[in-house]
């Protein structure tokens, strides 16, 4: 997930980007290898079927399938759950073909087990915000007939959860019979113009520093807003009418975090902000880690989605 190069001296260079005059960026490096949806590991302990479906051409957004083979194979006794994921990257980079989130949806597909739906959306700068809302909002109306939903989003994907859940608990009649049951912010990306202790604390990490974090939020915010935009710092402008919605669908929330994220302290403000809003949240905060840890540690993988099976089967 990082770079060789120091993201303190070089935060464009640590993304792979270079920054043109005219503002936009080239891409030099793939941080995130692409695979085709056939790609397969070897050893394989996953065994899951995948297949890419396109959702909108114009926009070349599509969703990448995720099955257990066991459970293709298998006589169904009921229906799977439904999870749409958004992937990671900061707005800026990643894609639902990247080798890191196949791997990742492999595994949760597999474990739970479930039907994943990961999301290709349209990056930034290229396409700034809100347009990862919209494409992952369009997902949910091209989806549109499953009863058993929850939308998940790792990182940046986490913001996107949040910002297409409140869009989605509005057009509750729109989305039928498509039902949200919950949603899973996993290490989600938030951001404000004042530095967290958090993030003093750990302002040389080597994963997803503050030097970097404020590229990715200036690349990706509309043109001309700060950090403290509702789309990067979600206690500003708190929609208490919206988040009531929430509460009355009966929607549940899983955060997830870790001590050795810069993030942490956001995300822990933003979970006592929901509880204090009265909405049923299960926090899950590790005295360990990194961010984004469950892509790269088989056994911190495996713990989340141990969490992931327990929030959406209701255990």
């Amino acid at each position: 997930m990082s770079s060789p190069v120091d993201p303190i001296d070089e935060p464009y260079g640590y993304l792979g980007m270079t920054r043109n005059p005219d503002g936009s960026v080239t891409r030099k490096l793939e941080c995130f290898p692409i695979v085709p949806p056939s790609y397969k590991p070897d050893p394989n302990p996953f065994p899951v079927l995948t297949k890419d479906i396109p959702i909108n051409l114009e926009k070349k957004t599509w969703a990448r399938l995720y099955l257990s083979e066991i459970e293709f194979n298998s006589v169904p006794t009921k229906k799977l759950p439904l999870i749409i994921y958004y992937h990671a990257g900061g707005f800026v980079q990643g894609s639902a073909a990247s080798l890191l989130f196949q791997n990742f949806c492999f595994r949760t597909a597999y474990q739970i087990p479930a039907v994943i739906v990961s999301v290709e959306h349209r990056l930034a700068p290229e396409h700034r915000l809100p347009a990862a809302y919209d494409d992952g909002m369009e997902v949910l109306h091209w989806i549109k007939t499953h009863n058993d939903c929850f939308l998940m989003g790792s990182s940046s994907g986490g913001n996107i959860v949040y910002h297409v859940g409140l869009r989605a608990v509005v057009s509750v009649d729109d989305l039928a019979p498509l039902k949200i049951q919950g949603l899973i912010l996993h290490h989600p990306f938030f951001g404000g113009t004042q530095r967290t202790d958090s993030e003093v604390r750990l302002s040389n990490d080597k994963v997803i520093p503050p030097f970097v974090t404020d590229v990715m939020w200036e690349l990706s915010l509309p043109v001309g807003v700060d950090r403290d935009h509702e789309y990067c710092n979600p206690m500003v402008g708190i929609k208490s009418e919206v988040l009531m919605r929430v509460k009355d669908q009966g929607w549940r929330l899983l955060v997830t975090g870790c001590d050795g994220d810069p993030l942490v302290d956001r995300q822990i403000e933003f979970t006592r902000m929901l509880k204090d809003k009265g909405l049923d949240v299960i926090a899950e905060f590790s005295d360990k880690g990194c961010h984004g840890c469950e892509f790269v540690f088989d056994s911190e993988a495996d713990i989340f989605c141990g969490l992931v099976k327990n929030f959406v089967l209701f255990i």
